[in-house]
Parts: structure tokens; C-alpha cells; sequence
């Protein structure tokens, strides 16, 4: 970006005692395993011309019956931590947003600390389902920018393969398993993570939800034989308040910094589907090709999506140093968040 074209950009965090944070190592994993269209028309009703036209998935990865959370969480940190050219010594705190732990407890976090050695780090999980690896950003930004933390390590992980239910073809195409991850720390220069936003309904939470297994609906044979411990989803009333979300999200993060999309370089959306992107990007007057599109192989990873996607736009060279990226997400609760950064 040339001084000729940069826009007046406003850093809503530049406040003197508060140091900028930067994204200094990104890292990915997804399973080995592809579970495409045309074997789910084996498994149940549907067909590869329903997903595709009505979701614009046409693969998803899906773990190891002994592969945890855990341990794909570990395969993108150990890769954001190598990039990042730190040591697992160096990390202070350890967040990992994730709506399928490995147990309800201990947290996710602490198993990844024990496998990766980050013998100093704190550790704990957060979970804001789809949302939750930017709202695990902007509490690992605070940490940073406070002065508490130099090094932290933020994932999104999720083994959703474990909460589907096979037999229905309207939640069971969508979903995936996999982990990205991502270093922070300050590097003393005035950009990187910009501003965040994040918002929440719970007047909306049961549009999507897994209603067994917490202490309203502990786990019985009645909840197991009514399948309360798989994702239920109301698909058409979550569309129509994703978009709203993350537009309004969207253009909140760019108010702040004093930005218009034209000054966007690269826009990484939750993926979802296909036709939410496409609603947004609409909505929001940006170009297809601005917007970062992987859900075709990978499906819906939850709070892993944005961070896989992340990963392989910045492998890619979708942007480059000085660029402005957005990001913006939503999920169950209902919870949204959108993120400015200038790499």
C-alpha cells in the first residue's frame, strides 16, 4: 500500500499505555479422512446437487475415532508456533475456543499444554460456538496489550463428527472437523489486531443448540434415544439472523477504524454456507474475489473456520504485509464478532 492510496486509518486501540498486538504465526490441521457428497448419499436422503446448491459444500474432513480435539488442536498449534519462530517455552496462555472438548473438564487448553510442553503457560477453554475463536482473539488480545502475557496462543478446535446426527440430511452435510491456531504478541509496531466487535442474543439460542448433556438435560437414556446430544438447527431462521449479524458487525469494525471496504484487502467470513457469504458480500458491496471461500472442502468447522481459513490465506499471499483484512463470524448462542486487522 502506497502512501498515495492509504487510507486515514483510525486504530481504536492506539492508546499510549496500551501495546499493539500482533498475529505473528498461523497454523492449520485437518484429518486425514474426506467425507464427500457423493459418500453421504450412501449414508442418508440427499444428494451432491442438494448439498452444493443450497450449501456450496462438496467435501468435509472428519477425524480418527481415537483422534480427540485435543489432538488436532495440537497439530495446528505446533504449526502456528514453528511459523511464529517461538518456543513452546515462551507461551504464557493457552486459549482454545471449542464447543466439543475432549471432557467438560479439564479444559481442552490444559491437555494441549501438557502435549506441546508449554510448561509455563496458562491454559483454559472458552466457548461461543462459531464465534469463538474471535472472541478467544480479542480476550487473547487483552492479555498482550494489557502487559500480563507476551505470548499467546489462540486456537479454534472441534471434532463436530461427534454431535452430528447421521440420519438428518439437513445438519448432517454441513459439518467437518479440524483446528487452526494462531500466535500473538506486541512486535512494538502500530498495527496488527486493530478493533473488535462482538455481540450476543440469547433470546435466539434455541435456533441452534445441543439441548443434552449440560445440567438442564444431563445425559439419560431418554436424552440419548431422543438424540438431545446432537446439533438442532433452525436453518432458515439462523440464515436470516447471520447475515443481519455479521453486516451490522462488519460495518461496526469498519466505523471504528475510520475504514470503508474499498480499503479491504481480503474479507474471511465464517463458513457456513455458501449463500451467507454470498448475502453478505452482497450487503456489504464487496466482490466475491475479496472474500476468502474454503468451505467447499472443509464444511462448517465452528469455531475452526476462520482460523483454518485464515492459515491458508496468509499461505496463499491472499494479503500481504500493511494489508487490511476483516474477519466476521457467527454462531449459536446467538453470538457474532467481526475483527480488523492490518497484517
Amino acid at each position: 500500500m502506497t502512501k498515495s492510496n492509504k487510507p486515514h486509518l483510525r486504530n481504536p486501540r492506539s492508546k499510549q499505555s496500551l501495546r499493539p498486538v500482533h498475529i505473528v504465526g498461523t497454523g492449520s490441521y485437518v484429518p486425514e479422512r474426506v467425507l464427500t457428497n457423493a459418500d453421504l448419499e450412501k449414508m442418508v436422503d440427499t444428494t451432491d446437487e442438494w448439498i452444493t446448491t443450497r450449501t456450496g459444500i462438496k467435501e468435509r474432513h472428519i477425524a480418527a475415532p481415537e483422534q480427540c480435539t485435543s489432538d488436532m488442536a495440537v497439530e495446528a498449534a505446533r504449526r502456528a508456533i514453528k511459523q511464529a519462530g517461538v518456543s513452546e517455552k515462551d507461551i504464557d496462555l493457552i486459549i482454545c475456543a471449542t464447543c466439543t472438548p475432549d471432557t467438560i473438564f479439564p479444559a481442552t487448553a490444559c491437555l494441549v499444554q501438557q502435549k506441546i510442553g508449554a510448561k509455563r503457560a496458562a491454559a483454559f477453554d472458552m466457548e461461543a460456538a462459531c464465534s469463538g475463536f474471535l472472541y478467544g482473539l480479542e480476550i487473547g488480545q487483552q492479555f498482550v496489550t494489557s502487559g500480563t502475557c507476551n505470548t499467546v496462543l489462540v486456537i479454534g478446535a472441534e471434532k463436530l463428527s461427534t454431535i452430528v446426527d447421521w440420519e438428518d440430511r439437513n445438519t448432517c452435510v454441513l459439518f467437518g472437523d479440524g483446528a487452526g491456531a494462531v500466535i500473538l504478541q506486541s512486535r512494538g509496531e502500530d498495527h496488527g489486531i486493530l478493533t473488535t466487535c462482538m455481540g450476543a442474543d440469547g433470546s435466539l439460542a434455541d435456533l441452534l443448540l445441543i439441548p443434552g448433556g449440560g445440567a438442564r438435560h444431563p445425559a439419560s437414556k431418554e436424552s440419548l434415544s431422543s438424540k438431545m446430544h446432537c446439533i438442532k438447527m433452525s436453518g432458515r431462521e439462523v440464515f436470516k439472523n447471520a447475515v443481519v449479524a455479521m453486516q451490522t458487525a462488519a460495518e461496526e469494525a469498519l466505523r471504528r477504524c475510520n475504514l470503508t471496504m474499498t480499503d479491504i484487502k481480503c474479507i474471511i467470513p465464517h463458513q457456513a454456507n455458501l449463500r451467507i457469504i454470498q448475502a453478505l458480500a452482497d450487503r456489504l458491496d464487496a466482490p466475491m474475489d475479496k472474500v476468502y471461500v474454503n468451505l467447499n472442502r472443509y464444511g462448517n468447522v465452528s469455531a475452526a473456520s476462520v482460523p483454518i481459513a485464515l492459515d491458508e490465506a496468509a499461505r496463499e499471499g491472499r494479503f500481504q504485509r500493511g494489508d487490511l483484512i476483516l474477519l466476521v463470524v457467527f454462531g449459536g448462542g446467538l453470538t457474532w464478532a467481526s475483527c480488523v486487522i492490518q497484517w
